[in-house]
């Protein structure tokens, strides 16, 4: 994989994981507002961007596994940083959820 593909892994990591994060985000400040309606299909359509980014990283570590150089680029690594955070949002958010039942 040279590094313009790899660039466009980052970019596409970067995209799923915000669209997520958006999604999310979204969901928190209807959950603060106690909506609870669409809990389940914002949650699914932050985890379908998740797994989408999950995808195209995936991509990247089965090409380096199989042994290929890779050239690092900075647009990959920020698109690891877009996801990791947002994998770690969605834990959060999901006990934000859990929270907010309790206290409506």
């Amino acid at each position: 994989m040279n590094k313009e593909e790899l660039q466009m892994l980052g970019f596409e990591i970067v995209a799923y994981a915000g669209d997520a994060r958006s999604s999310l985000m979204k969901l928190l400040k209807e959950v603060r507002s106690g909506n609870f309606d669409n809990v389940e299909a914002q949650l699914k359509d932050a985890d379908e961007n998740l797994s989408l980014a999950h995808n195209a990283q995936t991509k990247m570590l089965a090409e380096e596994a199989s042994g290929k150089s890779m050239d690092l680029s900075v647009i990959f690594v920020h698109g690891q940083d877009h996801l990791m955070t947002t994998l770690l949002l969605r834990e959060l958010v999901q006990d934000f959820i859990e929270l907010y039942k309790k206290t409506k």
